[in-house]
């Protein structure tokens, strides 16, 4: 019999399974605790979320990553800004998050990341679920993904550096 293993994607992969479903996935070169930190911790998380190419400046990250608790990051772009804020739904420390995503009203999705550590490594995996085909097809013709793999890529470099420190 041939064992099945799940293969770990290589760089950052970005797949639609669904019509209601966006999927992230990376490989980061580091513990879970640390990839954990880095998304719950407002003064790691501002070191890594905005792609380096965007034309965007974040200028506050409010981060209260408990069941219950609330998100604000507020950005300013061409000008204007714009804030995405949201509460978390569940928090298990350096395994998993859930949050709303409520500036998108009945059309913002339910954003789950996964940390999954393996070897010192950490399968990090994002999961959007929107509330309908369209919502999705709308955040994708909006472009609002075109700097996921790059995110990514920061979270791994971000990571990467942090590990190497704490050794």
């Amino acid at each position: 019999m041939v064992e099945s293993r799940r293969e770990e994607p290589r760089g950052t992969t970005v797949e639609r399974t669904s019509d209601r479903e966006l999927v992230v996935a990376r490989t980061v070169n580091g513990p879970a605790r640390l990839v954990f930190e880095a998304w719950s911790k407002p003064e790691l998380f501002r070191q890594w979320w905005i792609p380096k190419s965007a034309c965007v400046t974040l200028l506050s990250c409010d981060l209260d990553v408990r069941v219950g608790g609330s998100y604000r990051l507020v950005f300013s772009a061409q000008g204007s800004e714009v804030a995405f804020f949201g509460r978390y739904t569940e928090v298990v420390p350096n395994a998993r998050i859930v949050w709303t995503n409520d500036e998108a009203g009945h059309g913002g999705q339910i954003s789950t990341v996964t940390f999954e550590e393996r070897d010192g490594k950490t399968l990090v995996v994002l999961r959007e679920l929107y509330p309908s085909k369209e919502a999705l097809d709308e955040a994708l013709a909006s472009g609002s993904q075109d700097g996921t793999r790059e995110t990514f890529d920061q979270l791994d470099e971000f990571v990467t550096e942090a590990a190497s420190a704490s050794r």
